[in-house]
């Protein structure tokens, strides 16, 4: 019966063993699984993170553009209201300062009442 009993034990380390080795085997493909998950996962992240940042650029290169035209046409406008006073200011310039001169110099004091 002892041979019987060994027999029996030594089957039963086998199986033990053949069963730890398909647990291993178990357990590196899960962590492979898992690696490859977290990978796949980070490259969908690292996609859709450019495709917004493309949308966003564009977005963006189309209404600041808009802001762009305001602004030359801004400049335009008080460029030309700078040459209408400017004009203006060579025209009666030294009418005004005529004026003010003789404003000064001919004081024609009033009593308060």
């Amino acid at each position: 019966m002892s041979a019987q009993n060994s027999a029996g034990i030594q089957t039963l380390l086998d199986a033990e063993r053949d069963a730890q080795k398909i647990v291993q085997k178990a357990r590196e493909y899960r962590t492979k699984r898992v690696k490859d998950a977290r990978s796949e996962a980070q490259k969908e992240i690292d996609d859709y993170k450019n495709g917004k940042d493309d949308e966003f650029k564009k977005f963006e290169t189309e209404h600041s553009s808009g802001n762009k035209k305001a602004e030359e046409d801004a400049h335009k406008e008080t460029d030309a209201k700078v040459k209408e006073i400017d004009d203006i200011g060579k025209k009666s310039g030294s009418k005004v300062v005529e004026q003010l001169i003789s404003a000064v110099t001919n004081v024609k004091p009033e009593p308060l009442r």
